[in-house]
């Protein structure tokens, strides 16, 4: 009777651990909302670029908006971006330790997290970012991100319908064209 009830106590336990994440083997959080560290944005800077109110310049990580002032849909990635999480929205900022911490302007490279939702994922769903995949190497979310950029490209969601020029190169990010 009684290694019964250590046998229930012990699954109840494991159970419990399981469900906070904590589980052995795997270094990764288990959501990317709880993990990170938090942050406020001041401005949107472009489609893939937030400055936070402490001063930091973020870069969205794995996807390449277009241009703002060059490219097709560049001023309309920006607008996306901002409904997402424009100035005063709390954000958390998730690293990906598959891929650089920063880009070669110093850049922290992180994937946006607003209310559990991945801003980076939101984006190219939208059709406001392709997925990028610097030196072909992919992150936790490269999944996700090829998923819903097909998803927006069957659809014509943003630059797939917007502009006649929009190319998929996940080595080089957007391609839509001038504007």
């Amino acid at each position: 009777m009684g290694g019964e009830r250590l046998t229930r106590t012990a699954a109840a336990l494991a159970l419990a651990l399981g469900a906070a994440g904590c589980t052995s083997g795997d270094p990764e959080p288990r959501s990317a909302a709880t993990a990170g560290e938090a942050g406020v944005v001041a401005r949107v800077g472009d489609g893939d670029t937030l400055t936070l109110v402490d001063g930091r310049t973020v870069r969205l990580v794995q996807i390449d908006a277009p241009e703002l002032m060059s490219d097709c849909y560049g001023r309309m990635a920006q607008r996306a971006l901002s409904a997402l999480a424009g100035p005063g929205t709390r954000i958390r900022l998730v690293r990906d330790p598959r891929l650089d911490e920063s880009d070669r302007y110093g850049r922290p490279l992180r994937y946006v997290v607003v209310a559990g939702r991945n801003v980076n994922v939101e984006l190219v769903r939208r059709g406001a970012a392709s997925p990028y995949f610097f030196r072909n190497e992919r992150g936790r979310y490269a999944r996700e991100l090829l998923a819903a950029v097909e998803r927006a490209r069957s659809s014509r969601a943003g630059y797939w319908g917007a502009c006649p020029d929009a190319e998929l190169n996940t080595g080089l990010g957007s391609i839509t064209g001038r504007a």
